[in-house]
């Protein structure tokens, strides 16, 4: 018989393409989140699985089938599986990174560009009002020439944020893993504050009440990394007190949902976590996914292995 494989969501084409000959492939349709009943019944007959981040791979839920072997994350990060039972159970966890940096580095500069320029504001009242009305006064913004960008987390994301940044005529410092700039002095002397680190116990929350108390008056926050890492009732009162003069964000703290406050700001521009969501990139993360189920059943080493 041929291995069962579990896709937890309707994938890109290419995913279903490559796994078509040697795999008997059950699709399920998109869910924005799903209980751990929910995953484990999904999960009962296979023998590997494509999954999304919001997918909650607890314990429970990887220990429910003993058949299964192998969990492709269609994500750069893994923070909804629980590794430590993936590594004692023995099922091979893999992810998806690089083919997403380009993608995603786009994106922050969009958001840059759209809050500091107030990109947003201007379509909704042209859309609003049917008119282009020229005036010396409105919509200032903030030019991105001569302005301090700090990058916390200067892996391949922060790395290709930081290139494009240059080219805008932005400084760029950076803090990551105890290298570059003390996290203190970039809060406090950055213009543009960007997050690309992953979620982990350390990072959940590293902008806080505290760290955005830090931050220069008048600076930003531009967050395409995770939700967690920003306390956003904090970064609502930093805003309404005036402190930080705006905010772009692709993801947010209890996603799905997006915090009222948040909706309410004409200061903050939001999108739906849509960093990799370029038709290049996501057919890239489903061909990475189904060549690790691929190779894993032909007894090949994995090329994105977490466990």
């Amino acid at each position: 018989m041929k291995p069962n494989i579990v896709l937890t969501a309707a994938f890109p084409a290419v995913a279903r393409d490559l796994l078509a000959n040697d795999f008997e492939v059950v699709e399920h349709p998109t869910e924005q989140s799903r209980s751990e009943e929910e995953m484990i019944t999904i999960l009962a007959d296979a023998d590997g699985a494509i999954t999304l981040l919001s997918d909650p791979l607890t314990r429970r839920v990887l220990s429910s089938n003993p058949n299964l072997a192998i969990v492709a994350n269609f994500a750069v990060g893994y923070n909804n599986v629980d590794i430590e039972a993936a590594r004692e159970i023995g099922i091979v966890v893999t992810n998806t990174p690089g083919v997403l940096t380009e993608a995603t580095a786009d994106l922050t500069m969009g958001l840059m560009l759209a809050v500091m320029r107030r990109i947003v504001e201007g379509d909704a009242e042209v859309r609003a009002t049917g008119r282009c009305e020229w005036e010396p006064l409105k919509l200032l913004g903030s030019s991105l020439q001569a302005k301090r960008l700090g990058i916390i987390g200067m892996g391949r994301i922060g790395s290709a944020v930081a290139a494009r940044s240059y080219v805008f005529g932005m400084e760029v410092v950076h803090h990551s893993r105890g290298r570059g700039m003390p996290l203190e002095e970039l809060l406090a002397t950055s213009d543009v504050v960007s997050l690309h680190v992953p979620l982990t116990a350390a990072t959940r929350h590293i902008i806080d009440r505290d760290a955005l108390a830090m931050m220069k008056k008048g600076s930003y926050l531009i967050n395409t990394s995770r939700g967690p890492l920003v306390d956003e009732a904090a970064l609502c009162d930093a805003l309404e007190a005036g402190h930080l003069r705006g905010a772009g964000l692709d993801v947010y703290e209890d996603e799905p949902a997006v915090n009222p406050r948040l909706l309410e700001r004409k200061d903050v521009v939001i999108v739906p976590h849509i960093g990799s969501a370029t038709e290049e990139a996501r057919n890239g993360m489903a061909r990475i996914a189904a060549t690790e189920i691929v190779r894993f059943f032909r007894k090949q080493p994995p090329l994105h292995a977490v466990t």
